[in-house]
């Protein structure tokens, strides 16, 4: 009892000093409950949208995937001819069925040409009105559509696009464009996740989407009464002899949560992995605040000691007091966690994903998870402290308070973190060195750990060094306002090296990602010029395919000098050595292609490929197989017949653009394929006529004006498009990083806070001597900068090691440009700079308000 109250009086007696590492607490807690209420949320709002969405049974073409997209290569969804529909009916136990028809393959416009499609990533559906989809869908405004020239709308995309009754919007498919007016508009009775869809009447639909009468895409089927799903499954199952998908509501809706749940999963760990990143930073600033605390209280320590306190009882009062930070911050975070998810639906909305707030999932394990590792975090992180509290002496009565019991780092701990650093630093040399991508990557995480850690425990010791060297480049010009920031920086390296640690594990993530990214975008355009030889390239960024209809709009232009189709497939390969290789990806293109893109070879010349009946295969797959030149291969085609084809090139596996391509020609594919089950293209390559790039361009662009789903694209374009790519992932990735950053200067701050504390009386001296409240603030403020700066150098040098390290493994995939961004470096250095410049401002004002003869009376 006498050990809690003791705590208590501490803890509230305190509560000042230990705010900022409650609110550390509070924010990696919060970031860990934010992220699992966000996902839950998800979830909860996807489980509800499929299972209202889905009938009893649904029966599909066996070509559908499992959730029932599109997935053929020629941009039209599988289809199942309208007389299962009668089959179906018949089966037992049926009270309804209905066909239906909808394609995801389409790109939906308004008068003006401007793409109706979210720009979320979410999917644009059209498809045909029916008994099933009003199950889900309110008409709010109109009519539901009855004839060719009508289309409804949901609501949300009518909202955001400003659509109304009478605009004309045109559908196009791979069938062609459809116009038509809408004629209704329809509001979700479930939560929309921002898919923007689009009804037709069935019969339209059929021909606007897969350009036949009389086919379904699948056949919605209600169980009568007493019948359950399970049985209506068997008993329609029979009734089709098997030849088709037929899937319950459940396992309907459990194939569509598949699908997104990888997509949440990543987001989902990849948030925790910041988040723990956070706590890892927050334990620094935990570590500082008891540390400090202890220090400064050391002979109140000491007189509890000699009234008869044991080492226990001193030690469980240090890490009692943790646990009642740990408590209240993590009592916080569970509640901001739940804002912060709150904040996150917000902020999906305005990026096109509506998630409801009536959805939102608090689950029993979200608070008992914060709560828990809050706690547990926090008490750790005071393990140290409070051990070294247990260690005072009663004759520490008899000192000053506050002096510091660790003015150097021992010996031990340089040892220990030199031993740590060399042993990450060669593993990071093996990483390098490695002849395989997936071992290297091993050490590469070996060394990460190993450095980092020493980095943390060697700390102490490279702050000594390297605040000296800071001093004498920025603090030495200020004179002794200068030199004594320097001496206060170096007066406990082992407070020093912790804050510092703190700023640098962000950084050093931010440093390497940095060099990783601006790497793979050189690396890129490194081969982007070596090999492509094409003026232009025209695709969908939504991976939509070719129609061709704009591949004959591109062929038209009259300033290209030739036109490559590139389309992609999948067939069976039965190669020499009696292997059969079952949905194998095979390239087929026009014989330009190979001046298009100039793949290297290790055997062969690549046109030789483009021969009739013949084909080319990459290094490793001809090691694997045992193929050589004028081997044959059996090609069974999907949707076409077998062909023996020989191989005619082997091209090397050591490339970045089209990794592990095997190609073919385009007339050797017409040749084996039917014409109705020919693939579209993927991709158009176009070459200007000389002299003519510009005009090419520009009829190009005009050209496909009628086609807003594709792009054309110039080499230096397609650079751009990559580089924004990568670096809307860094943007993302530096952005959860923040939160790191954010608890790093929250460190700092504390750092300077407790530090002023605890020399009141040494600032009431240098008052009283004649040092000036502007000189007292500005030497705050520069150790300040020094001590954020000594973070930054440890964690940007940390960090371009790994990220060069990183580098050498992605040389082995054929990226070997290393680009170290030093605008990037030198950036984040300076804003260090104003980091420290900031976090200062606090304490230096608290510093310069200080009552002279008050501080100097201060024990």
């Amino acid at each position: 009892m006498t050990v809690m109250k003791t705590s208590m009086r501490n803890f509230f007696a305190h509560k000042g000093r230990m705010a900022l590492s409650a609110i550390a607490v509070l924010l990696s807690v919060a970031f860990v409950c934010g992220t699992l209420v966000f996902t839950d949320t998800m979830s909860t709002t996807f489980d509800k949208l499929f299972a209202a969405t889905s009938s009893d049974v649904t029966v599909s073409a066996k070509g559908a995937s499992d959730s029932g997209e599109t997935t053929a290569d020629n941009g039209k969804p599988p289809v199942m001819p309208a007389s299962v529909l009668g089959e179906v009916r018949k089966a037992q136990g049926v009270k309804s069925a209905e066909g239906a028809v909808f394609s995801t393959s389409v790109t939906v416009v308004d008068a003006g040409k401007d793409n109706l499609s979210p720009s979320s990533g979410a999917p644009t559906i059209v498809g045909g009105w029916n008994a099933n989809e009003a199950r889900t869908m309110k008409i709010t405004s109109g009519a539901a559509p009855k004839d060719a020239d009508q289309i409804m709308v949901d609501a949300d995309t009518a909202d955001k696009h400003d659509l109304k009754l009478g605009d004309e919007i045109g559908v196009i498919s791979a069938v062609g464009t459809h116009t038509a007016k809408i004629s209704g508009i329809a509001d979700f009775t479930v939560t929309n996740p921002g898919a923007a869809i689009f009804y037709l009447d069935t019969k339209t639909a059929q021909q606007a989407l897969v350009g036949e009468s009389d086919v379904y895409t699948n056949v919605n089927v209600t169980a009568a009464a007493g019948v359950s799903d399970a049985q209506l499954k068997k008993n329609v199952t029979a009734e089709l002899d098997g030849a088709f998908q037929v899937k319950t509501a459940k396992e309907t809706a459990d194939a569509n949560q598949k699908d997104v749940a990888g997509f949440m999963n990543v987001m989902k760990y990849a948030m925790l992995g910041f988040a723990g990143i956070a706590f890892l930073v927050g334990i620094f600033l935990i570590i500082n605040t008891f540390s400090m605390l202890v220090a400064q209280r050391t002979r109140e320590i000491g007189l509890m000691r000699a009234i008869g306190s044991s080492r226990k009882q001193v030690n469980r009062s240090v890490l009692v007091e943790a646990l009642l930070l740990g408590v209240v911050g993590s009592l916080l975070g569970v509640g901001a966690g739940v804002g912060l998810a709150i904040g996150l639906m917000k902020l999906m909305g305005q990026m096109g994903m509506e998630l409801s707030t009536d959805d939102l999932t608090v689950a029993w394990t979200t608070p008992v998870v914060g709560l828990v590792l809050g706690v547990i975090v926090t008490v750790l992180a005071a393990y140290l402290p409070a051990r070294r509290a247990g260690k005072i002496s009663p004759m520490a009565a008899l000192r000053d308070a506050g002096a510091p019991a660790d003015a150097k780092a021992g010996w031990i701990r340089a040892a220990i973190g030199t031993v740590l650093t060399g042993t990450g630093g060669f593993a990071l040399y093996l990483a390098s060195e490695a002849d395989k991508a997936k071992e290297g990557s091993l050490w590469l995480g070996l060394g990460i750990v190993l450095s980092l850690i020493g980095f943390v425990v060697i700390g102490p010791l490279l702050a000594g060094a390297v605040v000296r060297v800071l001093g004498a480049v920025l603090l030495r010009m200020f004179g002794p306002v200068g030199r004594m920031a320097e001496r206060n920086a170096l007066r406990n390296p082992r407070r020093t090296g912790a804050t510092g640690a703190a700023l640098m594990i962000g950084l050093a993530l931010v440093a390497c990602l940095s060099v990783v990214g601006s790497s793979m975008v050189a690396s890129a355009t490194d081969q982007l010029d070596k090999t492509v030889g094409t003026d232009f390239i025209i695709q969908s960024d939504r991976s939509q395919l070719i129609t061709p209809q704009a591949v004959q709009a591109v062929k038209s232009s009259p300033d290209l000098a030739h036109v490559t189709e590139y389309k992609s497939t999948q067939a069976d390969f039965t190669t020499p050595d009696g292997k059969t290789l079952k949905d194998t990806a095979i390239t087929a293109a026009d014989p330009t292609y190979a001046t298009d893109l100039s793949t290297e070879t290790v055997a062969g010349k690549l046109p030789d490929a483009y021969k009739a009946d013949s084909m080319s295969v990459h290094e490793k797959f001809a090691k694997d197989h045992g193929i050589r030149l004028g081997s044959k291969i059996k090609v069974a085609f999907e949707d076409g017949s077998a062909a023996d084809l020989t191989v005619r090139a082997i091209t090397s596996s050591d490339v970045v653009i089209d990794a592990g391509s095997m190609y073919t020609s385009i007339a050797t594919l017409a040749k084996y394929v039917p014409a109705d089950k020919m693939p579209l293209d993927s991709l158009v390559f176009a070459s200007a006529k000389d002299g003519r790039q510009d005009a090419a361009y520009t009829s190009l662009k005009s050209a496909l004006h009628d086609y807003p789903q594709y792009i054309v694209r110039d080499q230096t374009d397609y650079k751009d498009a990559l580089k924004d790519q990568i670096g809307q992932l860094l943007n993302m990735i530096y952005g959860l990083l923040a939160l790191a950053i954010i608890v790093a200067i929250l460190g700092v701050v504390n750092t300077l806070a407790l530090s002023v504390v605890e020399r009141t009386r040494e600032i009431g001296l240098m008052r009283a001597i004649g040092l000036s409240r502007r000189q007292l603030r500005r030497m705050i403020r520069m150790e300040s900068v020094v001590i954020a700066l000594f973070g930054a150098l440890l964690g940007l040098g940390l960090g371009m090691g790994w990220g060069a390290t990183a580098q050498q493994l992605l040389a082995l995939e054929g990226m070997g440009v290393l680009d170290i961004p030093w605008p990037t470096i030198i950036g984040v250095f300076i804003s260090s700079a104003f980091v420290g410049l900031f976090a200062a401002l606090i304490p230096a004002f608290r510093a310069g308000r200080m009552n002279v003869l008050n501080a100097i009376a201060t024990e």
